[in-house]
């Protein structure tokens, strides 16, 4: 199957036209560079759909696979019209920056924890994955993310850990 990436600039610069931004300000909500943007709404050829399209998807407000579904001949789905089965888009609800949306909704899950901090506070941990990772890049990512998590949890045992961020 033939993907349009000239059909894909074209909508990714009328999204960005309808919502009033300019390239640098999709950019910057998408957390690319000026000229990643300029690249995909001149619609030039790619081998593999690069991690940026997602990122500037998001920043579009398009639902996940989007872009895959207009590089198809499709059209692309608001966040706000995305089917019921997909997770609703919590920064619509907590209130998230859309760099985090983007980093939430990128990549498969791998695990998650909530470390309790001083007081009520707390400090939530999402453990992402690459969406193209191979099983044995996910086993090393989640023994990182073992490493980590036993520093962190060596950090709240310290009993001075909270006392010193002043």
């Amino acid at each position: 199957m033939s993907r349009d990436w000239v059909r894909l600039g074209h909508a990714i610069e009328a999204a960005r036209d309808a919502k009033g931004m300019t390239q640098v300000a999709l950019a910057e909500a998408a957390d690319v560079s000026e000229s990643t943007v300029q690249n995909l709404e001149a619609g030039k050829e790619r081998v593999r759909q690069p991690p940026s399209v997602k990122k500037v998807e998001a920043a579009l407000g398009w639902a996940p696979g989007s872009a895959d579904a207009v590089l198809a001949g499709g059209e692309p789905t608001p966040l706000s019209t995305a089917p019921s089965s997909e997770t609703p888009p919590i920064g619509d609800q907590a209130g998230l920056p859309l760099r985090i949306i983007q980093e939430l909704s990128d990549g498969p899950l791998l695990d998650t924890t909530v470390l309790p901090l001083s007081g009520d506070s707390r400090m939530v941990i999402v453990v992402k994955g690459s969406t193209d990772a191979s099983p044995e890049q996910i086993r090393r990512d989640l023994l990182a993310w073992a490493k980590a998590q036993s520093v962190l949890q060596d950090l709240d045992h310290d009993g001075d850990s909270s006392d010193s961020i002043n």
